[in-house]
């Protein structure tokens, strides 16, 4: 059986196992980002293959508050704690620490019986300016994910990726038509507004962007100014300089028919790879992750001085591997991670419902 489809075998005294339900701490009788509805549940970030409806108890970071509640329901039973602090909770101590993914995005701290494990989620180790960046935490055991777990993956710096995008946007707006940038509404859109040059033009944005916009805001994150195509003050001459931040999922639906004689451009760490624009079907793609590349992966695991480690979701084999011919002890989680990198890869249709028109309701002459 392969490692990547494997459920490896629980040694006496592990702090996390794999269970049907997700991760489970068994000394601390929780679960870490499960998949199945349970009793107690840590965390890691708001994304919805991490965070998912039905638990009884939700613990995780302060600043994930606003985007858990707007996701999951303003009713949700959350506990919240900053960064660094401990709670114990059946003997085991447990503490978050900066992922650098996406607005309170947190790695899992797990300490018991004089052993330390951590359970890192999704991250980046580059900081980009709207979200708490990575720190590597000392364990014995770490638990990384491997969405980019080949050699080819290396991002660009933030500076030569935002010069490539503020220049697309500025020949396009002198050409007098709109940019149309597809990105994930959750993390890249806000990374996005905080990179780019305001200058060049007005920003739109989709409907599903929006309320996470509103989230990073009262988190203090600064972010331009936003219009949705249905504000009074957008018009058909504006959105011909204008960029338009919208989910992969509006692609193709007639929301888009509202910007006439567009550019489009996908943001998404796939584009490191020819045929992924291609299957997309748009102009321009931007190299642009929220994951950690192959280097950024190496770093991290390295930092945390961990001699045993398990990878979770993406290329899975292909990391295990490296890590065994590098003198660690490695193997892999079987887990239901990554739905979130679907559409990103190009595997998914564009769909309409939360993410289409219906957020944003048409305006008449927009697309002249």
């Amino acid at each position: 059986m392969a490692a990547s489809d494997a459920h490896p075998a629980s040694v006496a005294g592990d702090l996390v196992i794999a269970r049907p339900e997700g991760l489970y701490c068994p000394p601390g009788d929780f679960y870490i980002d499960p998949w199945r509805p349970v009793a107690r549940a840590v965390i890691t970030h708001a994304h919805s293959d991490h965070a998912r409806v039905g638990h009884g108890h939700y613990l995780a970071h302060t600043d994930s508050e606003g985007t858990l509640r707007t996701r999951l329901g303003a009713d949700i039973n959350l506990q919240t704690l900053p960064y660094g602090e401990a709670i114990a909770h059946n003997g085991v101590r447990i503490s978050l620490h900066p992922a650098g993914h996406v607005l309170g995005s947190a790695q899992v701290r797990l300490e018991h019986g004089g052993r330390v494990w951590v359970a890192s989620g999704d991250y980046k180790t580059e900081p980009d300016g709207t979200c708490t960046p990575f720190e590597p935490v000392r364990c014995d055991t770490f638990i990384t994910e491997s969405t980019f777990g080949l050699p080819i993956y290396r991002w660009p710096t933030q500076a030569v990726l935002f010069a490539e995008i503020n220049d697309w946007w500025r020949r396009n707006a002198d050409e007098g038509r709109a940019s149309v940038l597809l990105c994930y509404a959750f993390g890249k859109a806000q990374r996005i507004l905080h990179g780019v040059d305001p200058g060049i033009g007005p920003i739109v944005v989709h409907g599903a962007v929006e309320p996470l916009n509103a989230v990073y805001r009262a988190a203090g994150v600064a972010l331009p100014p936003t219009f949705r195509v249905s504000d009074p003050e957008v018009n058909p001459q504006m959105l011909k300089r204008a960029l338009v931040l919208a989910p992969p999922s509006a692609q193709g639906t007639p929301w888009m028919r509202r910007f006439g004689n567009y550019s489009d451009a996908f943001a998404s760490g796939w584009m490191q790879l020819r045929g992924t624009r291609r299957r997309r079907g748009v102009d321009r793609g931007f190299v642009m992750s929220d994951h950690a590349d192959w280097p950024g992966l190496q770093k991290a695991i390295a930092g945390t001085g961990a001699e045993r480690v398990f990878v979770t979701h993406g290329s899975v084999a292909i990391l295990v591997r490296w890590l065994t011919e590098n003198g660690l002890e490695a193997q892999g989680f079987k887990t239901e991670y990554g739905d979130e990198d679907v559409a990103d890869r190009g595997d998914a249709k564009p769909v309409a419902g939360p993410d289409a028109a219906a957020l944003d309701p048409p305006v008449a002459d927009a697309a002249s």
